[in-house]
């Protein structure tokens, strides 16, 4: 009887067991598909696995297929799995899944192992469960009920996703996500900002390193001295790994871990880097081009996370030449204009007032980061005011690099009130494609645009403007002869008083040639032109050269009494070397979409402004003024006679029209040339405009701006893959308009006292006289 008692207990517990592990199975089957039916969460939908969203970065990409930067939340760029170099599949699969190729997205071998050794033999995440966890919910809850369903979550969504993609789409898709730190999300991003290339040229220990930081991307920071050994030893685990997993020999696994860690890392953003300008500024083009195509598609779309492709016209070698250009010469002449401020007790404004020398600086102030969060904070003007003169640690700009200090933020202010700025741009006059963007020396410390936002006082490069409508309305050509002596126009309609203009070396040369005249920027030869054409006939051709700027409707404009930018001025010029026709500045060539699927196209905008007759006679002018005039420096074979001449010799060969300028107390620096197939304009000057060289000498622009543009000519013609023309400018056939000037003799009457007797008084002058025939 006790027998059949025990029999009978013993069946009961193999049924209760039985009866436990169907009502188990049951509740764990249920638990899946309440998860998988989003009881739990939201699960994905088929269209969010099929096309996840990955926050990718905008790229904006140059003419000749470089990434001069992006637009992003995430810095993320996608790579296809055919750009990966093997050796990095390798060392991902060997080291975070050994098994990859045989599961379906989880790996029950490891997992029971997990289970079963309470997570002290590793985890069991497989790549395609952390892609579902990167994918779809981050790192999630650290609450153990909260993070097993998350688990489960990740399980549900990994077998679809490898019922999804294949094995190649899933490495790919894992790697694009992963964030590596230091802005750098995705492996393609980590490949430009630790060494510098695409993940395609990664090294095999140079892959172990990525693979390695996968583990704890912080923890593992290559940048950082602290934690080198770490790291060195971390990569060379996964080097051991992939010798375990046969993806590479011992022999050469040895070689590579005796390897230091080396990196090249240039971290990305918006402040940095090349093209910074033009980035900026081609972010406001963008905002319209963007709520048109949203218009036209019916959907919103994030220039940050939308994966765009913006393909510029700026060519990634020219802007670099340009920058190069703009440090050289800036660099080795702000020291000569520091040195020439020593003795200024205002430095470094010039006859200006205390007064007006404190006005410059309380407005600096308000327009500071300072003023603007503790005005937010609610301090007084007062408190305010009194925290710019207690000393702060401080980063400064240095032409030398950034440089940690101490300094009164009110003494920063005037440090930095002393740097010479400078706007410059090249473009095609043939396709208006701009080619480099530079709108000032440091776009981290001086964010204002001196191309597209800074319209300043242009000086004697508004003289081509008064003869290309002389020669079009009054059918004049170069070889005309115009009278140089002392004139005045009289008071009148568009004059509130008489005017005398004067010459700036004090010198009248008698009837000379206009090609001579621009060449040697006579200024009373071009207020006869514009007394006898009118100025209103001078400012419809402006503005048909596509300046926008007001321009007032009097004869003092003639010497450049006009704010214009330098990309209005640079399209303006381009519009002679294009056979008299205007195109608009050109930032954009196409916009695609993350799919490759174009969205925008650019349009060119042009019009004629005169024929190519009239168009060439200004190009022969303006030969003339880099043959033998304000810009024959450019033709220097010689050695610098002056340190501040950077660049000297330039030595450049072949047709140059260019003209250069200078505003009313050197305030003002420009020069603008072009050879047939480039156009190029600079200019340099001070933040505020009582700022400025004392000396004609140093601040007219053959100084100041020529040298820019002289240095960056020579790196573009050394560079034969840019294919800079060296070629003569196109001449019209059946020429109507004289060109060909014969040589003149060089005269110049009238001595210094005739020249003061001729001036007009500071607090007259309606305008500005040119400096640039010293």
């Amino acid at each position: 009887m006790a027998t059949t008692n025990n029999q009978l207990t013993y069946s009961d517990y193999v049924r209760k067991f039985w009866k436990l592990f169907g009502y188990s199975f049951g509740g764990v089957l249920l638990f899946f598909l309440l998860a998988s039916w989003g009881f739990f969460g939201k699960m994905p939908s088929f269209d969010e696995l099929e096309n996840p969203d990955t926050n990718i970065a905008t790229e904006i990409i140059s003419s000749d297929g470089v990434t001069l930067g992006k637009f992003y939340k995430e810095n993320r760029t996608p790579v296809k799995y055919q750009e990966l170099p093997k050796h990095l599949v390798d060392a991902l699969v060997a080291t975070e899944d050994e098994r990859f190729y045989e599961h379906s997205g989880v790996d029950a071998r490891g997992t029971l192992r997990a289970i079963s050794s309470l997570g002290r033999s590793g985890g069991a995440s497989t790549i395609t469960q952390q892609l579902a966890k990167n994918l779809f919910h981050g790192e999630g809850s650290r609450f153990l009920p909260f993070r097993i369903i998350q688990k489960c979550k990740e399980w549900i969504i990994a077998t679809k996703l490898e019922r999804q993609y294949t094995k190649q789409e899933i490495i790919a898709l894992y790697l694009n996500k992963v964030d590596f730190v230091n802005s750098a999300v995705g492996i393609r991003s980590a490949s430009k900002i630790y060494m510098g290339k695409e993940p395609k040229d990664l090294t095999i220990e140079e892959s172990a390193l990525f693979v390695g930081m996968l583990k704890n991307p912080a923890l593992f920071n290559p940048t950082k001295e602290k934690r080198k050994e770490k790291v060195f030893n971390r990569r060379n685990t996964v080097l051991d790994q992939m010798v375990k997993n046969k993806y590479l020999s011992e022999t050469k696994a040895a070689q590579l871990k005796k390897l230091p860690v080396k990196i090249n890392f240039k971290p990305e953003s918006h402040a940095e880097g090349t093209a910074t300008y033009f980035r900026e500024y081609l972010r406001e083009q963008l905002k319209p081009i963007i709520k048109k195509i949203e218009e036209e598609k019916g959907e919103e779309i994030d220039l940050y996370t939308a994966g765009l492709k913006i393909y510029t016209t700026v060519d990634s070698r020219m802007q670099q030449y340009a920058e190069e250009a703009v440090e050289e010469h800036l660099s080795n002449l702000q020291p000569e204009f520091n040195r020439r401020q020593k003795d200024n007790p205002t430095a470094p404004f010039l006859d200006i007032t205390p007064e007006e020398t404190q006005k410059i600086m309380n407005q600096a102030m308000k327009n500071s980061e300072r003023w603007r969060i503790m005005s937010i904070n609610g301090k007084s003007e007062a408190e305010i005011k009194q925290s710019f003169e207690v000393p702060a640690k401080m980063k400064i700009f240095t032409w030398k690099g950034e440089r940690d200090t101490i300094m009164k933020p009110k003494d920063s202010i005037l440090y930095y009130k002393h740097f010479l700025q400078t706007g410059m741009m090249a473009m095609e006059p043939q396709t208006g494609h701009v080619k480099a963007w530079v709108g000032g020396i440091n776009y981290k410390y001086f964010q204002y645009d001196h191309v597209g936002q800074g319209a300043r006082q242009v000086g004697s490069t508004f003289k081509p403007f008064v003869y290309a409508t002389a020669i079009d309305r009054l059918g004049k050509s170069p070889c005309s002869m115009i009278m140089d002596s002392p004139f005045t126009i009289l008071k009148g309609d568009n004059n509130d008083k008489d005017w005398t203009p004067n010459n700036s070396d004090g010198k009248f040369r008698g009837l000379v040639s206009m090609k001579k005249a621009l060449a040697n920027s006579i200024n009373t030869v071009s207020a006869r032109l514009i007394d006898e054409v009118g100025a209103p006939a001078v400012v419809e051709m402006t503005k048909n050269l596509g300046v926008t700027s007001d321009i007032p409707n009097r004869p003092a404009i003639a010497l450049g009494a006009v704010e214009i930018t330098v990309e209005e001025m640079v399209a303006a010029f381009s519009t002679f070397a294009n056979e008299g026709v205007y195109i608009k500045p050109q930032m954009i060539i196409k916009i695609e979409d993350k799919n490759g699927v174009v969205i925008y196209q650019g349009v060119e905008e042009s019009h004629d402004v005169v024929n190519k007759d009239v168009a060439y006679s200004i190009i022969k002018l303006m030969e003339g003024v880099t043959e033998s005039g304000t810009g024959s420096r450019l033709r220097w074979a010689a050695s610098a006679p002056s340190n501040f001449l950077t660049g000297v010799p330039y030595n450049i060969r072949g047709p140059v029209a260019g003209k250069t300028g200078t505003s009313q107390n050197n305030s003002d620096g420009w020069f603008i040339g072009m050879v047939p197939n480039l156009a190029a304009g600079v200019w340099v000057g001070n933040e505020d405009r009582s700022a400025h060289f004392e000396s004609t000498n140093m601040g007219q622009g053959a100084t100041t701006a020529l040298p820019i543009y002289g240095i960056f000519m020579r790196k573009c013609l050394a560079d034969p893959t840019l294919n800079i023309s060296q070629q003569p400018f196109k001449k019209p056939s059946n020429m109507s308009i004289d060109v060909d000037c014969a040589p003149e003799p060089n005269r110049a009457v009238a001595d210094s006292t005739a020249v003061d007797s001729l001036a007009v008084k500071p607090d007259e002058q309606p305008g500005t006289e040119d400096l640039d025939g010293l």
